[in-house]
């Protein structure tokens, strides 16, 4: 098995929406398609990569650095004792004269060829992701199907009170229980009268089915004061609160913020995971981490994540990725982690889970089709084809 041909491009993802941090109008994503020389059904099967929304594309680290040293690397040098496509192995090569620390875009990149390793291996085995996960990372028994939150609730121009309302029936009309929204772009009392208009308006006063994200926006004076008028909701969490860096604010809001707090989406590897729940504050008995798989360096740096976890008394069902895609849908599902983030009609083409999946009691299970399943997604499928055919 060798990797014949590499072909990386750039779309958008755009939209007019917004958090408190930053708007969407110009956000974009590296797409990438790995070609190798497995022929099934009189085509080579091919592996494809994307990253998650919220950082740019890194598509020239991609065609400077890491994907020539893919290339000229000793096709066995990427195989396991066995012969088998193996992005373990890979995973060093990629990161050959690279300085530890400082990752930016350079873990976005990796991630978004360790990815399509992951679709092609498992494509090559003819498994689904999540079962090709659980085999060789897991314990061989991986779910049938993850619990799915809808992401939402943005700023976006024009949009009322009563806009907002309509889009969280919407995601409860598709099947989710657990609905997030965003805060911290507007006042604190604007944003109570949105927390209101959701919990009382739609979910009929239980707040414990509300998350909100604030998308690191908050010193630690605000922190605290949402934290304050927060608390009597009893919220499913309260998201990303200060700087993803600001381990201190984070341990003080968790002093005296009794309900689960979620972060670690803009935490890029297992020393800044061990960081967190070292000086962060984080409760495992009912926190979240966020790290996203597509974004630390791909899933073999995410079990580094996981173990590192693991060995601070965290379990992994308190992991619930950022990224609300397929990639990481599988890896819950392999891994035994606590769910996966889903935006409903955000993010296209990337995001999403195939055409055919059915969120059923706020779960969707990751489908049978080999690999990550992008197949199943017809109109990213047309761009992703796009690259090498």
């Amino acid at each position: 098995m060798r990797i014949v041909s590499a072909h990386a491009g750039t779309i958008p993802i755009s939209s007019p929406i917004r958090n408190a941090y930053i708007d969407f109008t110009k956000m974009d994503s590296s797409i990438l398609a790995l070609v190798s020389d497995v022929v099934v059904d009189g085509k080579p099967l091919v592996g494809y990569g994307f990253n998650s929304n919220g950082r740019y594309n890194a598509t020239g680290i991609l065609n400077e650095r890491i994907l020539p040293r893919l290339l000229e690397a000793d096709p066995e040098s990427l195989l396991d004792e066995d012969g088998n496509l193996s992005p373990e192995r890979a995973w060093p090569i990629m990161m050959a004269n690279e300085k530890p620390g400082g990752h930016g875009e350079r873990s976005v990149a990796v991630g978004v060829v360790d990815m399509a390793l992951h679709d092609l291996a498992a494509k090559i085995a003819g498994v689904p992701l999540y079962r090709w996960v659980s085999d060789h990372y897991g314990d061989g028994e991986p779910d049938e199907d993850v619990f799915v939150y809808a992401a939402g609730g943005y700023y976006a121009p024009g949009k009322t009170l009563a806009d907002l309302q309509d889009e969280m029936r919407r995601f409860l009309d598709a099947g989710y229980r657990v609905v997030k929204m965003k805060i911290g772009g507007a006042g604190l009392d604007e944003d109570l009268r949105r927390i209101d208009a959701v919990v009382d308006g739609v979910l009929d006063g239980d707040g414990s089915r509300l998350a909100v994200d604030v998308n690191g926006a908050f010193d630690l004076e605000t922190a605290l004061a949402y934290a304050r008028a927060l608390e009597p909701y009893e919220l499913f969490w309260y998201e990303e609160i200060g700087d993803p860096l600001d381990y201190a604010l984070n341990a003080t809001v968790a002093e005296r913020y009794s309900r689960p707090i979620a972060t670690c989406e803009n935490l890029f590897s297992a020393q800044d995971a061990r960081n967190l729940v070292r000086y962060g504050g984080m409760r495992p008995d009912r926190d979240f981490i966020q790290v996203d798989p597509a974004l630390t360096y791909g899933l073999t740096a995410y079990r580094r994540v996981l173990d590192t976890l693991d060995a601070h008394g965290w379990s992994s069902r308190r992991c619930i990725p950022h990224g609300g895609h397929q990639f990481s849908l599988h890896i819950a599902a392999g891994l035994h982690l606590g769910g996966n983030e889903s935006y409903p009609g955000e993010f296209q083409p990337t995001g999403g889970f195939t055409d055919d999946a059915r969120v059923v009691d706020s779960r969707v299970a990751p489908g049978d089709l080999p690999g990550i399943g992008l197949e199943g997604k017809a109109e990213f499928l047309k761009v992703l084809r796009s690259l090498h055919e």
